[in-house]
């Protein structure tokens, strides 16, 4: 489930951030508004629900 405060990777490979991780701000529609923070940038971008998945899922495939 994403939540705001989750933390959440873009899957779709069609998108700009494609990979990119940030930290859920806001749902409103269906439509989630993530907060992207990388050295000297902030940004904030709003997605589809469908075109994320939580980051946690992500660190977990690679671990045995």
């Amino acid at each position: 489930m994403i939540f705001p405060g989750s933390a959440v990777q873009v899957t779709n490979v069609n998108d700009t951030y494609y990979g990119f991780q940030g930290l859920v701000q806001r749902i409103t529609d269906g439509k989630v508004a993530v907060l992207f923070e990388g050295g000297n940038w902030d940004k904030l971008v709003t997605f589809e629900m469908s075109e994320l998945e939580p980051a946690e899922n992500i660190a977990k495939r690679g671990k045995k």
